[in-house]
């Protein structure tokens, strides 16, 4: 039996780049990874959150060193004004917020199946 899945390996990460991590900050995470060049609007609507709440999930996302971005200021991302609509903000990933989707990925390719039948020995 595997001591720990790649859910929850990929969440250990997260968290350990700093404990105070959020749920809403990972979903933003994962979505700026699958689609970078999203717009926060775009990413509330994604992401099933209010536009308030992606734009502090992303903030918190952003480079410590930025006016734009709030604590933790992980630096996994990067907001650039919109170059359509200068109000809004497009999310690129920050090198390091790649290095993170890569290792995100590896855990994914590494993951070894759950097994139906291991699922109903342990109901």
């Amino acid at each position: 039996m595997r001591s720990r899945n790649s859910l929850l390996q990929a969440l250990h990460l997260l968290k350990g780049l700093d404990p105070r991590v959020s749920v809403n900050e990972v979903i933003a995470f994962l979505y700026a990874a699958e689609n970078e060049g999203l717009t926060v609007q775009d990413m509330a609507y994604l992401g099933g959150l209010s536009q308030s709440t992606a734009s502090r999930s992303l903030r918190a996302l952003g480079p410590p060193d930025s006016a734009w971005s709030q604590t933790p200021a992980l630096g996994l991302v990067e907001a650039f004004l919109n170059p359509d609509d200068g109000r809004s903000h497009v999310i690129q990933l920050s090198a390091k917020g790649r290095e993170v989707r890569d290792r995100l990925d590896a855990i994914i390719r590494q993951a070894v199946q759950i097994a139906p039948d291991r699922l109903t020995r342990a109901a």
